[in-house]
């Protein structure tokens, strides 16, 4: 077609979107030429209106070379349209149905010639996974432009079987969908249940050691309730030890002992106001094997001379060896107050009743005591003419005659 003249054929980037007629000799068939500029195209198409690449970015409105094509195979039944490439982006779900409609009439038209001969062709298998594949694209876009419904194409009256198999399609997905939800969520319950089931037996055995661990701690409590008991009378027992131990260093056996009292003044205010009215000394003996007896004093008076004299008393114990002594206790008793400056004690003597219940065999600890109530008056006591008590401390002297 292209003319063979002296000069040189146009080089391709010359003519970068198509060549005038003039560079033919004959007039080109219209497959070849511009529908809108009448250019030769570079490549020939099958187009009703073909239009080269220099008309299309200048005019984007102008029809596209497979626009038309498109419409004459599939049509989509609208007005015409000026802006097609809008039109194309906006309606690709109608498009699809439409597409669908026409592969469903050629596969009529291919199950029709075929029946007779019982042949289902590959075709026909691959339409039906294009339906659903077609249907699925069409649904999530809901097809709208502007918020409207895209319908220009396609009436909702023209196919309602289509929608109704998009429907279905639709339904069955969502169950699918929902099904396999289901499923998950099923396994999360069995997941949670088999872990509550766990918890349960955990608490429990948890509840179990709770009360073994009570069980163990009240049985603690009462060893230490019996613990804190026998420390008690272990302590008592000490104390009581401790006092015989004093005792003992303190006890004499030749008839003849010496009581010192110490803290006078605080004893003595203790007598005044009740909290300790009489004091005990350790007992002593007659002898080895002899009457156990002690002194009581009541720093404060009794009797007859409370609140005025100091009052002392003997008092005969019950001892280990009382069967064998002769009864009612006789022998002289002289008390002896000493002066710590040596210059005047404070004697008195006595001898026993023998009808008295005080010098009789004792049938408890100690007889009922008896002696001196106005041994020492109070007056005389605290003098400072004579050293009775000396550093808060005074000196009592006992002797038994026991010949």
């Amino acid at each position: 077609c292209v003319r063979s003249s002296g000069s040189s054929s146009p080089d391709e980037n010359e003519f970068p979107f198509g060549y005038p007629t003039s560079i033919c000799e004959d007039v080109p068939e219209q497959k070849y030429l511009c529908s809108n500029c009448n250019n030769v195209l570079k490549k020939a198409l099958n187009n009703k209106n073909p239009v080269c690449q220099k008309c299309k970015e200048e005019d984007p409105n102008t029809l596209s070379e497979g626009s038309l094509l498109a419409e004459e195979r599939v049509s989509c039944g609208s007005q015409p349209i000026q802006k097609i490439k809008e039109h194309e982006k906006a309606a690709v779900g109608t498009h699809m149905l439409l597409l669908l409609q026409y592969i469903k009439q050629l596969k009529a038209n291919l199950c029709t010639t075929r029946a007779a001969n019982g042949f289902i062709p590959q075709t026909e298998l691959n339409v039906n996974g294009a339906e659903k594949s077609i249907s699925e694209l069409c649904i999530p876009g809901s097809l709208q432009i502007n918020g409207g419904l895209e319908m220009d194409c396609l009436t909702r009256t023209s196919v309602p079987r289509d929608e109704s198999i998009v429907q279905q399609l639709v339904r069955e997905k969502v169950i699918s969908e929902l099904e396999n939800k289901l499923h998950v969520f099923e396994n999360i319950v069995a997941v949670l249940n088999k872990e509550v089931e766990t918890s349960n037996l955990e608490i429990t055995a948890f509840r179990r050691q709770s009360e073994l661990d009570q069980n163990i701690i009240r049985g603690l409590e009462r060893k230490i309730a019996e613990l804190h008991r026998c420390l008690s009378q272990k302590d008592a027992g000490l104390s009581r030890l401790h006092k015989s131990l004093v005792f003992s260093e303190q006890t004499s056996y030749d008839g003849v002992f010496l009581w010192k009292i110490t803290d006078v003044s605080q004893k003595l205010q203790d007598s005044v106001t009740g909290r300790a009215v009489s004091l005990y000394s350790p007992a002593f003996y007659t002898a080895k094997y002899g009457y156990k007896v002690c002194l009581r004093i009541y720093l404060n008076g009794d009797g007859m001379g409370k609140g005025t004299h100091v009052s002392l008393f003997f008092v005969v114990m019950k001892g280990d060896y009382d069967a064998l002594l002769p009864w009612p206790f006789r022998h002289k008793v002289t008390f002896m107050l000493l002066d710590q400056n040596n210059r005047e004690h404070i004697i008195d003597a006595f001898r026993p009743d023998l009808t008295s219940a005080s010098f009789q065999r004792p049938v408890s600890d100690m007889n009922v005591a008896s002696g001196c109530p106005t041994f020492l008056p109070l007056t005389k006591l605290q003098s400072p003419k004579h050293a009775y008590v000396k550093e808060d401390t005074l000196f009592l002297k006992c002797i038994i005659d026991t010949n």
